[in-house]
């Protein structure tokens, strides 16, 4: 099998993983060659997720380091699979990897929690406070770039609406539903939608109203996917240089608790959806 020559996150992951297998076990590197039949240069390869590892390969090595959970390594057997191309490769080579790496995760999660202080999740805004958000990057966005990426939000908003959608808890701060992105009736449109969008039975709205006070990871916007296994999560976070996934262990326990304390901060579904409709009535 020839290197891959681009990336996407989850074989970034799959690479990590199986480095995890090989170091917890104390395995080198190159008796790990030995074992799966390669030279020394593909096993870094492999935990690069350069190129890819058969799951007969997948699965010795799992066995030889001693690993017996069988529900994780189902996990990385299907991930090592080649799989049917998801509807995000259309864009590739058209928009950043990590837009498409966002779609995935998100198409592949069982659950999905998301936190947002100034912007409505990306997932819950309609096309029209889309384009604003876009119209507003700075420097700003060729206008076909701007169609394309207002194109890729469409799509990835299906997640909640298909046939086996994740269950969404989604905790967004006042400030949010304050952002005229789109201009008063836009904003109102906006509100309308979240108010449909919190009657599914698999999405979750709550609020974190203004006079709550004080919020870890405020101005933050959060995404916490969880996996088939909880090793498997993944914390994806906004940057100013683009989106970055993050996987070690500290990393997810500290988003899970900040997560968890927003939630106790937050206004119940119920009250979250009357404090929409008095903000959307205000417009």
């Amino acid at each position: 099998m020839t290197p891959r020559m681009s990336l996407t996150e989850r074989q970034k992951r799959l690479g990590s993983e199986l480095r995890k297998i090989r170091t917890s076990a104390g395995m080198s590197a190159e008796y790990a060659a030995g074992l799966l039949g390669v030279d020394r240069g593909k096993i870094s390869n492999m935990e690069s997720g350069l190129r890819p590892i058969t799951t007969e390969r997948l699965r010795t090595l799992a066995h030889n380091c001693h690993c017996t959970d069988q529900k994780y390594i189902d996990a990385l057997v299907d991930m090592a699979q080649p799989g049917d191309k998801g509807w995000w490769e259309r864009y590739r080579g058209s928009l950043p990897q990590g837009l498409l790496d966002i779609a995935e995760l998100e198409a592949r999660a069982k659950r999905l929690r998301t936190t947002d202080t100034v912007h409505v999740p990306g997932l819950l805004q309609t096309s029209d406070h889309a384009l604003a958000v876009f119209r507003a990057v700075f420097p700003p966005l060729p206008e076909h770039e701007v169609g394309l990426r207002l194109a890729h939000r469409t799509e990835r908003r299906h997640v909640l609406t298909g046939d086996d959608p994740p269950n969404y808890v989604a905790v967004v701060h006042e400030a949010a539903l304050r952002m005229q992105f789109g201009g008063r009736k836009g904003m109102r449109a906006q509100l309308d939608h979240l108010l449909d969008a919190s009657e599914q039975d698999t999405v979750t709205l709550r609020i974190v109203p203004f006079e709550h006070g004080a919020f870890p990871g405020a101005g933050h916007t959060v995404l916490y996917a969880e996996g088939p296994v909880p090793q498997l999560d993944t914390v994806q976070v906004d940057r100013a240089h683009g989106p970055e996934f993050l996987e070690a262990e500290g990393q997810l326990t500290k988003y899970r608790a900040q997560l968890d304390r927003l939630e106790d901060l937050a206004l119940t579904p119920q009250r979250s959806r009357d404090f929409i409709r008095e903000i959307a009535d205000q417009l």
